[in-house]
């Protein structure tokens, strides 16, 4: 074999080692993020940008998509029993809480018709906080402002209390 193709071999080889050890520390990095986030007491959970869907007079599908400073706490989480309460502009509400092996998910449907849940995922945005997602399912034929009156997903990140 030439001496081309062993430095070659040996590049390559040595590349395949060096990222199987960052993979490996990711993996241990990843694991610590989920046992804090199985660990969370409580989360407060700030949410900077809002898409809202609706649909045209002729059916279709559109978002709107803007800024926004939305926050929601969790509190009394309990993973074993999978409960947990969320307090927010209009009062506290008990939750179903489920964690999955990317993410803590919460739950609440409300006897009028409304659906909320929110994934924080064990995926760090800055200074340890974690990626979250929080969707309101709803929709009334009429917009009021102030009030979610159509579909809304709100990206931002939590903070994790033990």
């Amino acid at each position: 074999m030439s001496i081309r193709k062993c430095m070659g071999v040996s590049a390559v080889i040595g590349l395949f080692f060096l990222g199987s050890r960052g993979l490996v520390a990711q993996q241990a990095s990843q694991r610590a993020l989920q046992e804090k986030l199985a660990a969370a007491k409580t989360l407060k959970c700030d949410f900077q940008t809002l898409a809202t869907g609706t649909w045209t007079r002729e059916g279709v599908p559109q978002a709107d998509v803007k800024a926004t400073t939305t926050s929601v706490q969790f509190l009394s989480i309990n993973v074993d029993e999978g409960s947990a309460q969320m307090t927010g502009n209009f009062g506290t509400y008990d939750l179903i809480v489920r964690l999955s092996d990317t993410a803590l998910h919460f739950i609440h449907a409300f006897r009028t018709g409304p659906l909320y849940s929110t994934s924080v995922f064990s995926r760090e945005t800055r200074e340890g906080k974690l990626k979250a997602v929080h969707s309101r399912h709803e929709y009334v034929e009429f917009v009021l402002p102030g009030f979610t009156s159509r579909p809304e997903q709100y990206y931002g990140e939590c903070a994790v209390g033990l």
